[in-house]
């Protein structure tokens, strides 16, 4: 067998956007390795390499065949097959239409009987006879957010494809895709480069990019650009704080970074910080500069693609763009301060929030007014009270200010900062600020008590308000976020411990809108669906907080309407299955669940109670209800769990000395009733039928 040899697939485009290029990698890397799999071609790396110009895929030491396929297909039985040890008509045929010789059958048993079989041996064809068939199928295979067309082909991609290479070891693995034929010519850097690049063997393809101004590896390139950046800033005096997001835009929009020090005016430096980090960061895509603490230097570090040439006439060309990016972002600051926040509320009237759903004023007069019951179902009055509905009153304003307008990141952060310029308390200001929050994943959470109940108010009046209209998630398009804010809502009542009814929440959202705007869905509906809609986001939270499986279930299936009780249900059940006496409660539970499944009936008649048994059973059940009501009180689910599992003694003599399903119809459903309403005290806490043991 020859020896392996690397196979390079290089696909050159016009310049991709920054976002297509990882993921775009990612799927490449994982087509390729499993086509090669199925294939039967071994090898021992499968890598990537992107730039804005190009996706590339490395694969190293790949086989230069397959590997040969052998399999067994199952024949007639042997005693079908042969008569007399000489083979039949039957046995003849079978290895005709197998490409066997007769004499080749071998014979296995397959339970009692024996059958013949014919081995099937495929010898593997040449690894670039494969590669031809699987390099089309991998560009075509690629997916993009908004693919194209270009010229006369019926191609898409993401940009349009100017060249193909395609080489194992030194040998061109030819075939042709969109009009294109795959070659060992490839194109450096498209200004510093001279002319087309040939490519001699896939081995060199890293180091002759280099050489052609091409960082191809993107971890590389990164790293380059970090150390570059953390160099500059330190050379500052400052530093640059971390920002992966940014970092990884920047890299996929260069192919040989070198990295620069720009300077702005001090003068800046008196507006807020996100004021000038935003037009930096957003628009430019330019590293802020600090010190410790976070305080920002009147400098930058912009990112050019290509050589050190010509820095200076770069530096003074970022540095005039971003003077005037600053410039508008000091007018607009300006102008927005010459009016108080609260002013600018009433101009929400001309904002649409959703064409079905009215303006932002009208959602911020239904938010305000779900503060207000949130506010009055926690026992939350006088200054917290204050603070919840006056940032609810100005939480939408700063959405038409100049400074939002212009840069839509800034919502929240803006209206803090106006807020506070205007007179407002700190923690109106806070709360203004917090109710966004969180924004994505990963983002903190609200930490004041009037910022947690703007924020569950705003994303339940948009929820609820979708879903009523009909427009609920569906597979990947979710336009209005409304997974986000549903799983917001989950972690701001779970962290912050909040005692809250969904149902509740989903009906007073819903009346908030009733009279104003004209729902598809009705009430009921629509706590039905919410409802379901967050049992998936609390499912996935227990499942991170490391809950297993069976024991989301058997807690949810028991009812989830209050989030911080459905929590502490599961971490009962977690714990208490450790204890010695889960076996009884186990046992218990399932006896008289099994039993009384099928039964409605919950009205226990003591005097219907003739066997001493029952009388006893009866007896120690009224006392476990006692306590169960109090441990519910106290929410101390595992107290509650050890108290039912000390029904199992009085239980197993129960069934040991009466008949449940007698004939009498009167004492048969009270007996079950009896075992029903023992069931139920578990179902407080959990369905433990539900749970793998």
């Amino acid at each position: 067998m020859p020896d392996r040899k690397d196979y390079l697939l290089e696909i050159g485009v016009e310049e991709l956007p920054a976002r297509f290029i990882d993921p775009a990698l990612d799927e490449l890397r994982q087509m390729a390795s499993g086509i090669l799999k199925e294939k039967r071609l071994p090898f021992n790396h499968v890598r990537t390499y992107g730039a804005p110009r190009r996706l590339a895929l490395l694969v190293e030491g790949l086989a230069g065949f397959q590997e040969s396929l052998e399999t067994e297909v199952k024949g007639p039985a042997v005693k079908v097959a042969f008569k007399d040890n000489v083979p039949t008509r039957a046995a003849e045929g079978f290895a005709r239409s197998q490409g066997v010789a007769v004499a080749d059958l071998i014979q296995k048993p397959v339970g009692h009987v024996e059958y013949v079989f014919a081995i099937k041996r495929e010898a593997g064809c040449p690894a670039r006879v494969v590669l031809s068939e699987m390099a089309p199928t991998l560009i075509s295979g690629l997916h993009f957010p908004k693919p194209m067309r270009w010229g006369d082909t019926e191609v898409r991609f993401a940009r349009p494809i100017r060249w193909l290479v395609s080489l194992f070891g030194e040998e061109i693995v030819e075939f042709e895709f969109a009009g294109l034929k795959a070659g060992r010519t490839t194109f450096g850097h498209r200004f510093l480069s001279k002319g087309p690049v040939i490519l001699n063997t896939s081995s060199e393809y890293k180091v002759k990019m280099k050489n052609n101004y091409v960082i191809v590896d993107s971890l590389e390139r990164k790293e380059e650009i970090r150390r570059q950046v953390r160099e500059l800033a330190a050379g500052a005096g400052g530093m640059v704080e971390e920002d992966e997001e940014l970092l990884s835009e920047v890299n996929n929009l260069v192919e040989y970074p070198t990295a620069l020090m720009g300077e702005f005016s001090k003068d800046y430096l008196n507006l807020p910080k996100e004021v000038l980090v935003t037009p930096m960061r957003e628009h430019q895509r330019y590293f802020p500069v600090v010190v410790t603490g976070g305080k920002l230097l009147a400098k930058f570090i912009a990112v050019k693609n290509g050589a050190a040439d010509h820095l200076d006439i770069i530096r003074a060309g970022n540095e005039k763009v971003l003077k005037a990016r600053l410039a508008d972002a000091e007018f607009f600051f300006r102008e927005d301060l010459k009016t108080p926040l609260a002013e600018k509320t009433p101009e929400l009237k001309k904002v649409i929030f959703q064409e079905s759903l009215g303006t932002v004023y009208d959602k911020m007069e239904r938010v305000s007014a779900l503060a207000s019951y949130l506010s009055g179902v926690m026992g939350i009055g006088g200054r917290e009270k204050e603070v919840a509905l006056r940032a609810s009153y100005l939480a939408k304003a700063d959405l038409v200010t100049n400074m939002v307008y212009e840069f839509p990141e800034l919502q929240g952060i803006m209206g803090r900062e106006y807020a506070e310029r205007s007179g407002e308390s700190r923690g109106v200001a806070t709360a203004i600020f917090e109710h966004y929050l969180p924004r994505f994943a990963g983002d903190r959470l609200p930490e004041t008590l009037p910022g947690k109940i703007v924020s569950v108010a705003d994303k339940m009046d948009t929820i609820v308000g979708c879903f009523a209209i009909g427009i609920q998630p569906s597979g990947s398009q979710d336009p209005y976020a409304l997974r986000r804010q549903a799983l917001g809502i989950s972690n701001i009542i779970l962290e912050g411990q909040m005692s809250l009814s969904l149902n509740e929440l989903v009906r007073v959202s819903y009346r908030g809108f009733e009279g104003k705007v004209r729902f598809k869905l009705s009430l009921e509906k629509v706590k039905d669906e919410v409802a379901e809609f967050f049992k998936q986001r609390i499912k996935g939270i227990l499942g991170e907080r490391g809950f297993s499986y069976d024991t989301i279930e058997a807690v949810l299936a028991s009812g989830y309407d209050n989030f911080s009780e459905t929590l502490q249900r599961a971490g009962a059940l977690a714990e208490f299955r450790r204890n010695p006496a889960f076996g009884d409660l186990l046992t218990a539970f399932m006896r008289a669940n099994n039993l009384s499944k099928n039964t409605a009936n919950r009205s226990v008649k003591p005097d219907l109670l003739e066997d001493s048994s029952e009388i006893e059973l009866y007896h120690h059940f009224a006392g476990v209800q006692e306590k169960t009501r109090i441990y519910l009180e106290k929410r101390d689910y595992s107290s509650l769990l050890a108290s039912v599992a000390t029904l199992q003694p009085p239980l197993d003599v129960f069934f040991n000395s009466v008949m449940v399903m007698v004939d009498d119809r009167e004492l048969r459903e009270n007996r079950l009733a009896l075992l029903l309403n023992i069931a139920d005290l578990v179902k407080k806490v959990a369905d433990i039928s539900k749970l793998v043991v």
